[in-house]
């Protein structure tokens, strides 16, 4: 999955409109533009396209943590110069407060299982014995679950 095609699907999950998105980028201290906004949400090969970067992704996810659970005291964290779907399913773990049942539960919503020893593996520092790679699809499988779970807890 790009960059692109994982900030669609969360903005999408998460029902953020353009001003939602612009605010999360500025509690993150980046100054996202309508236009870039708009254009990473384009597929591929429209005109307006704009392909967003590890960096940017970075910024998206370090805001929605403050969004959601309010800006830290000091330095903010810098954001990683390169992403995979660990630290992606990471940081939506830190900014929608989930813990391993509530993550279980999610991925239940989707007819997917795994133990807690599973989904503690994909939180591990890739050197660790039982480090475990996600996936695309179990990315995937995780934002949709949300949806589904969330809409579920209102």
């Amino acid at each position: 999955m790009t960059n692109n095609e994982t900030l669609h699907l969360i903005r999408s999950t998460l029902e953020l409109n353009d001003d939602a998105m612009t605010e999360i980028f500025a509690l993150a201290d980046f100054a996202a533009s309508l236009e870039q906004i708009t254009g990473w949400s384009k597929k591929d090969g429209d005109k307006t396209y704009l392909k967003i970067s590890d960096t940017e992704l970075a910024l998206f996810l370090n805001g929605f943590i403050n969004h959601n659970r309010g800006r830290r005291e000091g330095e903010q964290p810098k954001p990683v110069d390169q992403l995979n779907n660990n630290k992606i399913f990471q940081k939506l773990r830190i900014a929608l407060d989930l813990h391993a049942e509530d993550i279980l539960e999610v991925f239940q919503q989707v007819d997917i299982y795994f133990s807690k020893h599973e989904i503690s593996a994909f939180f591990r520092k890739p050197g660790n014995k039982h480090y475990r790679e996600c996936s695309d699809n179990t990315l995937k499988m995780f934002i949709t679950g949300y949806g589904e779970w969330s809409a579920r807890k209102r």
